[in-house]
Parts: structure tokens; sequence; C-alpha cells
């Protein structure tokens, strides 16, 4: 299952992000992969984690970013948890294609066995009634 942590600009989600990555370096039997629009979270993640940039990677669209979470588990079969900010930045501001996105991983974390945490900056009113299914966080 996938979670969602959704909020406004401003309120906290990246601190929350930050939190629950360094906790997940620190419980974690494999690797946990953080993937971030700019490289804004240097010097917050552990040293353990991988940062990746997606802007290095030209990662555009939502369809560009599942190939990539999909090539990271599908070539690491020991990433226990993978954390994405920034994910409307990604994928775009689409609510349509954000529910699609998410049907996506929440069916790759169930099939790779790796959580994934998305940032959503958006406020929680306006998410899709479809999207409940997952866990959100606000």
């Amino acid at each position: 299952m996938i979670t969602l942590i959704v909020g406004k600009k401003g309120s906290g989600k990246t601190k929350k992000l930050i939190e629950r990555a360094n906790e997940a370096i620190e419980n974690s039997n494999g690797n946990v992969v953080v993937i971030e629009k700019g490289l804004k979270l240097t010097y917050d993640i552990s040293h353990q984690a991988r940062l990746i940039d997606s802007d290095a990677y030209e990662i555009q669209g939502a369809d560009a970013l599942s190939g990539f979470i999909s090539g990271i588990c599908a070539g690491n079969y020991d990433v226990t948890d993978i954390f994405i900010d920034s994910t409307l930045k990604i994928i775009g501001q689409d609510m349509k294609v954000l529910h699609c996105f998410t049907e996506k991983m929440n069916a790759l974390s169930a099939l790779a066995d790796t959580k994934i945490t998305l940032l959503v900056s958006v406020d929680p009113n306006e998410l899709p009634k479809e999207i409940s299914a997952v866990s959100v966080q606000i």
C-alpha cells in the first residue's frame, strides 16, 4: 500500500517526509530511496539513503516517473521504502492523472513489497474521492 502526505504549500509535508525517510533508514534491512525535484534535501536526509534528483534524469510526467520507480524496484530487490517529494511538480497538476498514478504505485508496492510515500501539494479536499482507498495523511 502507498501513503500520501497531503497538504498545501507550507503545511510541513517535507518535514514529515524527512522524518519518515530518516526513520525508515534506521529501521530498514534494505535500501531507502528518496526521489526529489532539485537538490534541496541533500543535507536533511541521511547519507545512507539513495537520493535521486528527478531533474537530473529528466523525469517529466506520470508515465516517466512510474517507469523510473518500476525500474528501481526491478533492479534492486532490497528496496524497502521509496519516498517521492514534489509529486505534482513531476507528474503535473491533473487529479485524474494523480489517481491513475496512485493506482499504479499501489500495484507496484504490492508486487515489489516496497512502501511508497508520495508528497502531494494540494488541499486535501481537492483529492479525488477514489484516492481515499490509499492511506492519506494530512
